[in-house]
């Protein structure tokens, strides 16, 4: 049983059951009273999130094993997405719940790692970065130079974010898949 010394971002934690990590964590010691230690924490399989207080001390949980899978995504069908494991070639899938917003910036044959909790995937670790295509798009005007507007652009993928005013269709450029935005143009 872990106790409230060992919270740290990132730490993954087993509640009711399920994984949890923690995404923020604060201590705070009072003038008077009891120090404690502020959480937030997201549930691993949902995807909910909630605030939880401990008191300086006080068991947390056991610590969840959650295993990493280095895989290839392959491809979509319907709402069912494949994934191939990199070392064995053995193939899963997961549904497009369990792959969530993700799905926006997948492309095939990417790289991604596989998270799994009970032998059970139950997310996918993008990379931080990933190249696509814009399909959709206003094109430029000569004379649109206001600094800092952007207008709307919709990937190959189905996502639509905000890129510069240069921006053309059928230009690739580089997507921040932490924030969903606009990087840079790719230059080929």
């Amino acid at each position: 049983m872990l106790d409230t010394t060992a919270i740290r971002k990132n730490l993954k934690i087993i509640i009711d059951g399920d994984p949890w990590v923690v995404v923020e964590h604060q201590f705070v010691k009072p003038g008077k009273g009891q120090a404690f230690t502020r959480t937030r924490l997201k549930n691993l399989i949902t995807g909910n999130s909630m605030d939880k207080t401990y008191k300086s001390g006080e068991k947390i949980g056991e610590e969840a094993k959650i295993d990493e899978c280095k895989m290839s995504f392959l491809y979509t069908q319907g709402n069912v997405y494949s994934f191939m494991n990199n070392k064995n070639y053995e193939q899963i899938e997961m549904s497009e719940e369990q792959v969530g917003d993700t799905r926006y910036f997948l492309t095939e044959n990417m790289n991604v790692e596989v998270l799994f909790f009970n032998n059970l995937p139950i997310d996918i670790n993008l990379p931080n970065f990933v190249e696509l295509q814009i399909v959709n798009t206003e094109p430029a005007v000569k004379g649109d130079t206001v600094s800092g507007a952007t207008k709307p652009a919709e990937l190959s993928t189905g996502y639509v974010l905000n890129v510069p005013l240069f921006v053309s269709p059928e230009e690739y450029i580089v997507v921040d898949t932490r924030t969903g935005e606009y990087v840079e143009r790719v230059k080929k």
